[in-house]
């Protein structure tokens, strides 16, 4: 399989640049952003609690979509109570709330049924060690429940336990310039899976002029301040590049893909490293400057080997694992994932799930304390469960291309990141 790829914006980035948008002290432009279920559960999301939204289809004549936010009005205190969907986004569930609490309006969180399974507890409890008020609408800790927001937080210091999702620690410090002492939070108990997350989280708010630091391992701090009106052009994701990059990997072909950036705090920026575990070969050419003076992108090319090797181990690939896991279901050698025990709370239980569904199709799987390893690849085609998981679909899509026999149960639930991932992967495949 040979193919050219481009794939949409980053999700994660996306999100919390609307998310900050709606915080600026005047209106925002997000260029490029993504469009998907998760983006557009945030966007209503924020115009929920008082953001104006406003879709560009061209800007500034780049050819390039772009999302203009009115921020919140701090004379939104006292209006009528407001309700979120979630969704199945937990950008939107773990992000949000903390919003809410600055919005000044009582607003209830509610979600898929998938949803209401995903743990909250750590937010919630962060939420509360700084005086805001929250009713749980069912069992605590998960949702549905209601934010009391009064307009203000006081913010300091706070300890969460953030060891079932960074998600946790980004959602409070991204609202935290709008707290009236800015926060420092630490986290207490195992380590915090996915700090690239964290990383990013870092990232964005310098970017838009937030002052931040980590002053010890596990703590970070936000200052407090105003954030002023923004710009932001958002760089392609590159965890969802993962299925047609491995689709070179699995079928010993050749698959490129532009516009991948120089550097990144995305997971994804693992990729090659990743695919040369796999007995890839991978190679970056720089490209052309950009003349309205983007960061830095290169061409990236993977050659698949005549025969995936495993590397033994694949440690923390957090939202990557399922992807790579098809990689490890297609080598003739053990692989065993470690540090990924979160993905136990993601959409649905990615361990048990792909445990699942490589046993359904002949392979030999089992949990670990922190992971799983596949002992042995699958043998035939058949059904794989999607379990409303984007991730999980990919999954099966990348064991199709060289079993005979796999069908996805459910490719639509792509939608959640890559609406039009049936047409993108259509082309690639047929190419």
């Amino acid at each position: 399989m040979t193919g050219r790829i481009r794939v949409p914006a980053s999700k994660s980035l996306t999100n919390r640049y609307l998310l900050l948008a709606a915080m600026a002290s005047g209106p925002s432009v997000v260029v490029n952003p993504l469009d998907s279920r998760d983006s557009q559960l945030m966007l209503s999301a924020l115009t929920a609690l008082g953001a104006q939204v406003e879709h560009i289809a061209d800007w500034r004549t780049s050819g390039e979509p772009a999302v203009r936010i009115t921020p919140i009005s701090s004379a939104e205190a006292g209006r009528e109570p407001a309700g979120v969907d979630c969704g199945l986004a937990g950008t939107v569930m773990r992000f949000v709330p903390a919003l809410a609490a600055l919005s000044g309006r009582e607003v209830r969180f509610d979600g898929d049924p998938e949803a209401r399974v995903r743990p909250m507890g750590a937010v919630l409890e962060g939420l509360r060690a700084l005086d805001v008020a929250i009713a749980d609408d069912a069992e605590p800790g998960f949702l549905p429940f209601t934010v009391e927001g009064t307009g203000t937080v006081a913010g300091g210091q706070i300890t969460i336990d953030a060891s079932g999702s960074s998600q946790f620690v980004s959602g409070l410090l991204l609202a935290a310039p709008g707290f009236r002492q800015g926060l420092t939070l630490s986290h207490r108990g195992a380590q915090v899976p996915s700090l690239e997350h964290v990383e990013m989280t870092l990232n964005v708010l310098e970017q838009v002029g937030v002052s931040v630091s980590s002053p010890q391992p596990h703590t970070w701090r936000v200052e407090p301040g105003p954030i002023a009106a923004f710009t932001v052009r958002v760089e392609p994701d590159l965890s969802n590049a993962g299925p047609f990059l491995c689709a070179a990997a699995a079928t010993g072909g050749e698959v490129t893909m532009t516009g991948w950036p120089a550097e990144s705090t995305q997971i994804g920026r693992r990729w090659p490293k990743l695919l040369e575990d796999f007995g890839c070969t991978v190679t970056l050419t720089d490209e052309p400057p950009a003349s309205d003076g983007s960061a830095p992108t290169a061409t990236l090319t993977v050659a698949g080997p005549e025969q995936l090797v495993s590397p033994g181990v694949v440690e923390a690939t957090a939202e990557l694992t399922p992807t790579v896991a098809a990689l490890a279901a297609l080598c003739p050698q053990e692989t065993t994932f470690t540090a990924v025990a979160h993905l136990r709370g993601h959409e649905t239980d990615r361990i048990a799930a792909l445990v699942a569904e490589i046993r359904r199709l002949g392979g030999a799987a089992q949990e670990t304390e922190d992971g799983f390893t596949v002992l042995r690849p699958i043998a035939h085609g058949g059904e794989v469960l999607s379990y409303a998981d984007h991730r999980m679909a990919t999954f099966g899509a990348v064991l199709g291309l060289t079993v005979d026999g796999v069908r996805v149960e459910d490719i639509s639930c792509t939608a959640k990141t890559m609406p039009d991932f049936p047409d993108r992967w259509e082309t690639l495949v047929n190419r």
